[in-house]
């Protein structure tokens, strides 16, 4: 299913939360929403799933507007708070039963088993939710908000305060999950984004500023420029570079390398092989380097 964001914008008295915000997100799609604390994130991540209405704009799945009173719509999105609503003196089984009723599913017990299993509960599924490890909490979140199967799963900081084996088995999941739902999920580990993302949006002080798939944030392509590091088995110089390359490249040279930055979209790796092959070099490494998403995120969200 398809979510199409058009000109959101949210007040919290005179500040604006949310700022005529517009965003499509296609069937099938995992992506990444970053942003800094107090960015919007969650405000418009309520708005997505009806459970707060936006004072601007509209937001629509499928092309049906979502509203907080338009509960057919709403079944179609599974959601998961930042902060994980949870009984904590219920059991899981009975936790996870009680949902199923608030959708008005059919077999209450059935359906409970089938997100158990989903979300790897089976082996705590007989303890009181109150009993369980933070990564545990996360997956019994996760299990509510899959437990009426729905097309689209909103995720809000479903891994922060993991450890690094619960970080991993719920990236796993959530990678799983996705093959069949749009996944949209806030995050503020950049390595999450880089590791199990193809899109990755940015938004700072309400507005969107960055929509990219990964790849392309990474080489620095947002910014019109590339980054080339040409390494030699021998000494150079910066007398031996040519002209042009001097000028129009800014180049970081030390004695058997170079790091060549270079504005555009145009590709210098066949000018540097030209150089090499003019100067008698042996190349030992032509590759383009590529930018970490965290580096990007302070570039782009400083001021």
């Amino acid at each position: 299913m398809s979510i199409r964001i058009d000109n959101i914008s949210k007040y919290y008295g005179k500040q604006k939360a949310v700022d005529n915000l517009s965003i499509e997100l296609n069937s099938g799609e995992l992506v990444g929403f970053l942003g800094p604390n107090g960015a919007g994130k969650s405000t418009l991540m309520k708005i997505i799933t009806g459970y707060l209405a936006a004072d601007e704009g509209k937001v629509e799945i499928n092309g049906e507007e979502v509203s907080p009173d338009n509960h057919r719509i709403r079944q179609q999105v599974g959601y998961l708070p930042e902060h994980n609503p949870l009984y904590t003196d219920l059991y899981i089984k009975e936790y996870l039963q009680l949902t199923a009723g608030m959708y008005r599913l059919d077999n209450k017990k059935k359906q409970a088993e089938r997100v158990i299993e989903m979300t790897g509960l089976g082996p705590e599924q007989h303890k009181k939710i109150g009993a369980l490890s933070k990564g545990y909490r996360q997956r019994v979140g996760l299990a509510q908000a899959l437990i009426h199967d729905p097309k689209i799963l909103i995720l809000d900081e479903p891994t922060t305060g993991l450890d690094p084996n619960q970080l991993e088995d719920i990236r796993a999941l959530i990678r799983e999950i996705s093959r069949e739902k749009t996944v949209l999920f806030s995050t503020h580990i950049m390595q999450e984004v880089e590791a199990i993302c193809n899109r990755v949006l940015i938004i700072n002080k309400g507005k969107l500023i960055a929509d990219n798939p990964v790849e392309n944030l990474k080489s620095g392509k947002l910014f019109s420029t590339q980054q080339v590091l040409i390494e030699f088995a021998e000494t150079i110089s910066p007398e031996m570079l040519p002209s042009r390359l001097k000028l129009v490249k800014i180049v970081t040279i030390s004695p058997n390398s170079l790091l060549v930055h270079a504005p555009g979209d145009e590709d210098i790796r066949p000018e540097l092989f030209r150089f090499a092959v003019d100067e008698g070099l042996t190349i030992l490494t032509l590759q383009e380097q590529q930018t970490s998403l965290e580096n990007i995120f302070h570039k782009l969200t400083k001021n």
